[in-house]
């Protein structure tokens, strides 16, 4: 009896807090608040995400006319050790790298369809600068990573997510690029060109073209 008094006490208790509850959820002036307070979110989240997508996109630059997207020149800095610095346009950036190769990815942002008929641009970002030994014993124990070149915000990557998707939405031909492996060398310098069978680097002085002919 003792433990039936007290399941009746607490079914009444129950039903006393679902009579509150149904006082409650019959107010639609909480509801409607609520909604709007959940919407007015979740627009704000809506334009961070809108905002940090158009800010990503900003990291993106046209692509040069005649003349190379970067040019990369490299100086020892102890044995197997390089400080690569990287000309952009007019900017000048500056990356240690470890090993005996270096190779360069980047992304092209290109356009079709519609918007290629209106005259939107194809752009470019450089992705990262990575090294590598030679000598498979020294890759296997070396801690190289690669150096990034750019960022996107707080994970809001454009490129990424349409890449992703599977669909250009008949607007977008993004493609990754890369300059394979080729030699470092102190006071090697190389010029890194767009061509229709992707990106080129070519050796700009005689460091450089040695570099290559010892490699080879």
């Amino acid at each position: 009896m003792q433990y039936d008094g007290l399941a009746w006490l607490t079914a009444l208790v129950a039903l006393l807090i679902a009579l509150l509850a149904a006082r409650v959820l019959f107010n639609l002036g909480w509801l409607l608040g609520w909604l709007r307070g959940t919407l007015g979110l979740a627009f704000a989240a809506l334009a961070g995400v809108v905002g940090l997508a158009a800010y990503d996109l900003t990291r993106y630059s046209p692509l040069p006319q005649d003349k190379p997207l970067v040019t990369i020149s490299f100086t020892a800095a102890g044995e197997q050790r390089f400080e690569a610095t990287l000309l952009e346009g007019g900017r000048e950036r500056q990356v240690t790298l470890e090993g005996d190769l270096w190779q360069l990815d980047a992304r092209l942002f290109g356009w079709k369809g519609l918007a290629q008929l209106i005259g939107l641009q194809p752009g470019y970002r450089l992705e990262t600068l990575s090294g590598r030994y030679l000598a498979i014993e020294q890759q296997k124990l070396a801690l190289n990573t690669p150096q990034a070149l750019a960022a996107s915000p707080y994970g809001v990557d454009v490129w990424r997510w349409v890449r992703n998707s599977g669909r250009d939405f008949l607007l977008f031909n993004l493609q990754p690029a890369r300059v394979n492996y080729l030699p470092m060398a102190a006071d090697a310098v190389y010029s890194v060109s767009l061509t229709p069978t992707g990106l080129l680097a070519q050796p700009m002085n005689q460091a450089a073209q040695q570099a290559l002919r010892d490699w080879q």
